[in-house]
C-alpha cells in the first residue's frame, strides 16, 4: 500500500527529489499549515516532515490517525510534543549531526574575525577610511583556544583549530582522560581553562549548571586580553557581565551567534566596537540544509520501508507491542538516570543497570539505554536519544552492564543504577507504584520513597532537630512552595537524605543558603 509523506516545512529540494524517487511514497509539500489546518491534514498521512515552524501539538497528533513517524530537519524537537507521541507510538526521528560542521566553522570564521579585526576594518574602509595601524590583529599560531564542553562540535573545533597552530584546551567533567589523551587536547579544569586561554569558545549544554557558566566571577578569572566566542546557547552568558568587560577591556573582544533574546533589541552589546554579532548563523549553510534535507528524507524511507528508526528520540528498536510494554520502566529509568547526573561531578567509568522482580522479563538493553539518555543529557551539548546513546557513551568511555536479579524483597519489580567512578559507586534505584507511576525507592545505602517528578531539591545531612525547619523556613523566605517531601535514612547510622518536591526551580543565591545550614554536607537539585 502506498504510503503517503507531508512536508510541512520547506526543507532542501534534495530531500524532497530523494522522496519522489521512491515508487511507494506520495509526497505532498504543504507548508505554513497552523494548528487547526494541521489538525484538518494530518489524518491522511503516515509521515510528516517539519523544521521549527511547524508546531506538532498534542491536538494534531490526537487527529493523526495514521501517523507512523514524525522527520525533524534539524537538531530540535521543541516543536514536537515527543511525550505525546510517544503515547501514540509515533517514532521521532532527527538529524543531530547535520550542523555541527557548520557550527564548527562559524567559531573558526569568529575566532578569525576578532583576531583580525574584520568587521570594523570593513566598516571603516567602506566610510572612505585608510587606517591600518588601527586595525592591528592578533596571530592565531601558539595560541592557546579553550573549549568547555567537549562533544560533536567542540571536537570538530578541536581539529581546525589546531591545524591552525593553535595549542588547544578543553574543559568538560564528563569525558574521560583517555578520550582526551586519544585526540591529543588538554584536559584542564574550568579555572585552569579560563585562566590560561586566550580565546575561550562555548559548546555544552543549558542546564543548572551551566547556566551563566560565563559571568562576572568567571570572567574575572579569565587572561586579560582574552576573547570569547560563543555559537551555542545565549543563556550560557551574562551579556550584563560580558558588557562591563569589554568597556573595561579586561577582554578584548568577543562574538556572539546566540543570545539570551532573539533578536537582541536594545541590548548595551549593540553599541560597542570590540564584539562581532550574527543572528544565529551556526545552521545556516546550503550544506547544512542539504545535509539536513537529505538526511531526514532517507531516514523517513528507511522507517517506513524496514522499521529501523535512525536518530530516534523517543522509540528503541523493538516492535510496537513490545513498546507497551517497556514504557513504563523506560520513563522509571530516564528519570532515574537524570537523577543521578547530578549526584557525580566527575568522569564515570561504568554505569550498570540492573533490574528485579517483573522486570526482567523486558528488554534490558532499551531500559538501559533510556537511563542512559537520561544521564548523558544533564551533560552533553547535543540531543541524546536511544540511538546515539551508545556512540555517546563510547566517546566518553563509559562501559555499560546488565544485569537481572530475582525478586525483590519488598516491591514488584525494581529498576537500579549504578555508576562506578574513581574506585567510587554511586546507586539510585526505582519502582513503579500501580505498574505505571515512577517512584524512588533508593539511593546509595539509604531507603526513601519519593516520586520522581517535578522540581526535586536534595540534601544530605547529619539526622537532627531543626534541619527540615531551616530549610523550609528558607524556602518560605523565598516564595517557594512544598509539594512533597520525604526523608530517608540509613540504619544505625545519623545519616539522612531529604527530597523536596518545590513549585520552581532554586536560583543560586538560594542553594548557598541552604548549603550553609548546619549539618548539611551536599544540595543537588534536578528538575524530572
Amino acid at each position: 500500500m502506498e504510503k503517503r509523506i507531508l512536508i510541512a516545512d520547506k526543507i532542501a529540494s534534495a530531500g524532497i527529489d530523494f522522496l519522489g524517487q521512491q515508487s511507494d511514497f506520495q509526497v505532498d509539500c504543504l507548508t505554513g499549515l497552523d494548528e487547526a489546518e494541521l489538525c484538518e491534514k494530518i489524518s491522511e498521512y503516515n509521515a510528516v516532515i517539519v523544521r521549527s515552524a511547524s508546531q506538532i501539538t498534542s491536538p494534531v497528533l490526537e487527529a493523526a490517525n495514521k501517523l507512523e513517524v514524525i522527520g525533524r530537519a534539524g537538531i530540535g524537537v521543541d516543536n514536537i510534543d515527543v511525550d505525546r507521541a510517544t503515547e501514540r507510538g509515533i517514532a521521532v526521528l532527527n538529524t543531530p549531526d547535520a550542523n555541527a560542521t557548520t557550527t564548527a566553522e562559524l567559531t573558526i570564521a569568529h575566532i578569525l574575525s576578532l583576531s583580525r579585526n574584520l568587521p570594523q576594518a570593513d566598516r571603516s574602509v567602506r566610510s572612505g577610511e585608510w587606517k591600518r595601524s588601527r586595525f592591528m590583529g592578533a596571530e592565531l599560531a601558539d595560541k592557546r583556544l579553550g573549549i568547555i564542553g567537549y562533544g560533536t562540535i567542540g571536537r570538530i573545533v578541536a581539529v581546525r583549530a589546531k591545524a591552525l597552530g593553535m595549542q588547544v584546551s578543553a574543559y568538560d567533567p564528563f569525558v574521560t582522560d583517555e578520550i582526551f589523551s586519544v585526540d591529543g587536547i588538554t584536559s584542564l579544569t574550568l579555572d585552569e581553562l579560563l585562566s590560561s586561554s586566550d580565546y575561550v569558545t562555548l559548546h555544552c549544554p543549558v542546564n543548572n549548571k551551566t547556566r551563566d557558566i560565563i559571568n562576572e566571577k568567571s570572567i574575572s578569572t579569565m587572561k586579560q586580553g582574552a576573547r570569547l566566542i560563543n555559537c551555542a546557547r545565549g543563556d550560557l552568558v551574562d551579556e550584563q557581565a560580558l558588557y562591563q568587560a569589554l568597556v573595561t577591556n579586561q577582554l578584548a573582544g568577543a562574538a556572539l551567534d546566540v543570545f539570551k533574546n532573539e533578536p537582541p533589541k536594545d541590548s548595551p552589546l549593540l553599541k560597542l566596537d570590540n564584539i562581532v554579532l550574527t543572528p544565529h548563523l551556526g545552521a545556516s549553510t546550503h550544506e547544512a540544509q542539504t545535509a539536513a534535507g537529505l538526511e531526514i528524507a532517507r531516514q523517513i524511507t528507511t522507517y517506513l520501508q524496514t522499521g529501523e528508526p535512525i536518530n530516534a528520540i523517543n522509540l528503541p528498536p523493538v516492535s510496537a507491542d513490545e513498546l507497551i510494554k517497556l514504557h513504563p520502566y523506560m520513563i522509571l529509568a530516564r528519570r532515574l538516570g537524570k537523577l543521578l547526573a547530578p549526584m557525580i561531578k566527575v568522569p564515570i567509568q561504568q554505569l550498570e543497570i540492573s533490574l528485579c522482580g517483573e522486570a526482567v522479563d523486558r528488554d534490558i538493553h532499551s531500559i538501559l539505554i533510556e537511563g542512559l539518555v537520561g544521564f548523558l543529557n544533564s551533560h552533553m551539548s547535543a540531543p541524546v536519544n536511544r540511538v546515539n546513546a551508545r556512540h555517546i557513551a563510547e566517546q566518553q568511555g563509559i562501559n555499560l552492564i546488565e544485569s537481572r536479579c530475582g525478586e525483590h524483597p519488598a516491591y514488584h519489580s525494581t529498576v537500579s543504577l549504578c555508576a562506578h567512578h574513581d574506585d567510587k559507586t554511586t546507586t539510585v534505584e526505582g519502582t513503579l507504584f500501580d505498574r505505571r507511576h515512577p517512584r524512588l525507592v533508593r539511593i546509595n545505602n539509604y531507603e526513601i520513597e519519593a516520586v520522581l517528578d517535578g522540581h526535586l531539591l536534595l540534601t544530605r545531612h547529619t539526622d537532627q532537630p531543626g534541619v527540615i525547619a531551616a530549610i523550609s523556613s528558607l524556602l518560605a523566605e523565598h516564595q517557594i512552595n512544598i509539594s512533597r517531601m520525604q526523608l530517608g535514612i540509613v540504619n544505625d547510622s545519623n545519616k539522612a537524605v531529604v527530597v523536596i518536591e518545590v513549585s520552581e526551580v532554586l536560583d543560586n543565591a538560594l542553594m548557598e543558603k541552604i548549603e550553609t545550614v548546619d549539618a548539611i554536607t551536599k544540595v543537588m537539585q534536578v528538575t524530572l
